[in-house]
């Protein structure tokens, strides 16, 4: 790995200007390749980032390099893949038309399946799977909030790749099993269609039971598919994701207890997929709720809550009008 070449990050939106912006601030060189509208909105504001923990790093617009031509990946070190899902393949594609053969590719991108698309369209370049656990949103004029708590994890290399994009603000953690890692994030994630069906702050949901209790069952029906497959999802916080169910199910007091002492919530936290529908866009249903389905049909399981969860987001996505603001039993269908 070349490491005094640029960094660039490939689909800059709300976590990829983050991760560009805390590694710029820790004195790396980092390119961003953006859209139209945030490379005019940084140019115009710079780049600011704000925490949970009140923490704020503010960026002039020189201090990164931004383009909307991939181009840009002519002279990268790490490429780090940002974009959704469904445009994973097409961002394949200009890496390996302008990126040098020896940049090394790291996904931090939600979903499972990534890693393969790229492996699959990048020939012998070396492509590392990442997981980002935190949420980051999209606050207008430059400004990108991490929202929650948790460091990203990526996979375990020679070259220590994990050590070599740390900065300060930004840990990332070596895993020598960074496949269950991320089956473990796709079972959290599992809560962002709830999050966009309910249009409730994450705080919000999870101090509910009845929410809780809703997520428990998706998270079920997930874990049942998963160890039908013969996959052990591997949790990011001390715990483990078998007990998650059990957890959500319990009362109030002890389960915000719990909660409290592994996991911190900006109270206006949101999911990616309530942003998604509140702007209009694709959401990354396919890929999560998507991602159980598929496993269930391969191994002749019913997961009809997932099945339920992924037609009402699609029937959101197809009304256009954001967040539906349904409740647990609707989202159940016995209202």
């Amino acid at each position: 790995m070349v490491t005094d070449r640029p960094i660039v990050v490939a689909g800059a939106g709300a976590i990829g200007c983050f991760v560009g912006g805390m590694l710029t601030a820790g004195g790396r060189r980092v390119a961003l390749l953006v859209r139209p509208r945030v490379k005019a909105e940084i140019e115009r504001f710079g780049l600011l980032l704000t925490d949970f923990d009140g923490s704020t790093k503010k960026l002039d617009p020189g201090q990164l390099a931004l383009s909307e031509d991939p181009a840009i990946f002519h002279s990268a070190g790490i490429v780090l893949v940002t974009v959704k899902s469904a445009d994973t393949a097409g961002v394949a594609e200009q890496i390996a038309q302008h990126a040098p053969q020896d940049a090394v590719i790291v996904s931090l991108q939600n979903g499972v399946g990534n890693v393969a698309v790229l492996r699959e369209r990048l020939g012998g370049r070396r492509v590392i799977a990442g997981m980002v656990p935190f949420n980051v949103i999209g606050m207008g004029e430059g400004r990108f909030h991490r929202s929650t708590s948790g460091d990203i994890h990526v996979g375990e290399d020679e070259a220590n790749t994990a050590a070599a994009l740390s900065a300060p603000g930004l840990v990332m953690h070596a895993s020598r099993d960074i496949t269950g890692v991320q089956w473990g994030k796709l079972i959290i994630n599992l809560n962002n269609a709830l999050s966009a069906l309910s249009d409730m702050p994450l705080a919000a949901q999870l101090a509910n039971r009845d929410w809780r209790r809703l997520f428990a069952d998706q998270m079920a029906e997930g874990l049942t598919a998963m160890k039908a497959a013969g996959i052990t999802p591997v949790s990011a916080t001390p715990i483990p994701s078998s007990w998650m169910p059990t957890l959500l199910r319990l009362p109030d007091p002890i389960f915000n207890l719990i909660l409290g002492r592994t996991m911190k919530i900006d109270p206006e936290a949101r999911s990616s997929m309530w942003q998604d529908l509140k702007q209009g866009r694709k959401t990354e249903i396919d890929y999560l709720q998507g991602a159980i389905i598929a496993l269930a049909e391969q191994n002749s399981i019913d997961v009809p809550l997932s099945r339920r969860i992924v037609a009402l987001i699609n029937e959101a996505e197809a009304a256009g009008k954001g967040p539906p603001r349904l409740t647990p039993q609707q989202i159940h269908g016995v209202a």
